[in-house]
């Protein structure tokens, strides 16, 4: 198992409320951009701090809120319970968004990103907060009602299963074109993979039934996913 090499930070929403993150760093923090990663309807798990810190060894900031406020676990059933307990609504517009703001004060480029709930989480966020300069979804959106495509000013790019029997495809293509329609910036990509693709601990039989990690098409997720970072976060050269 891989050692955690972030902190847990607190930092205050725009309501007031104090919040809990883990904050992963870069070892050069000049002029190093941010991400805040938000996670799977697990929690705040090693698996999630993982995907920070390969972030901060690529050069960002990386954040996780901890929206489950200290909460995790490694059952299904339980995951459900915890996932139908948030208030979604709540999380784009003061947990996520005081993640961001935390970030703006440290760099002027902050980014989104999030697996399953937290991609869709990823999409509400933008409707929440204009100052996020990128997203990308991962095999995951809330429903379409809920994105109102005309204020998002983020380009987005997006992660999506073939094989994903939680997000249907056609609703992907539905996402893609209420965003295209409105003139935001889109990439989506489809992989001949099951929900959970890039989730290394979705192996064996304790994952759960229609998720498989899929390494290969994860790597290619990634590649795509940090060249559009570097388009989008990095200065020009």
């Amino acid at each position: 198992m891989k050692v955690s090499t972030g902190i847990t930070v607190t930092f205050k929403r725009p309501d007031g409320q104090e919040l809990q993150g883990y904050l992963a760093t870069p070892s050069h923090t000049e002029g190093a951009p941010a991400i805040v990663v938000i996670q799977e309807w697990w929690g705040l798990n090693d698996q999630i701090k993982g995907v920070a810190d390969r972030l901060a060894h690529l050069g960002y900031l990386a954040l996780v809120p901890d929206l489950y406020r200290g909460k995790s676990t490694v059952e299904a059933e339980e995951a459900h319970h915890l996932m139908e307990g948030l208030d979604f609504g709540d999380a784009a517009a003061q947990d996520i968004k005081g993640a961001v703001q935390y970030l703006l004060q440290k760099t002027p480029k902050v980014a989104v990103t999030g697996f399953c709930m937290g991609g869709a989480l990823t999409l509400l966020s933008l409707v929440h907060n204009p100052e996020v300069a990128a997203a990308v979804a991962w095999y995951g959106f809330p429903p379409l009602e809920y994105i109102d495509a005309s204020v998002i000013r983020a380009p987005v790019m997006g992660h999506w299963a073939t094989q994903d029997a939680f997000f249907p495809l056609a609703k992907v293509d539905e996402l893609e074109q209420k965003l295209q329609v409105a003139g935001v910036k889109t990439e989506f990509h489809r992989y001949l993979a099951h929900h959970g693709f890039a989730n290394e601990n979705a192996v064996g039989p304790g994952r759960i039934e229609a998720t498989q990690y899929d390494p290969a098409w994860s790597q290619l997720a990634w590649d795509r996913t940090l060249t559009f970072f570097g388009r989008t976060l990095w200065p020009a050269s």
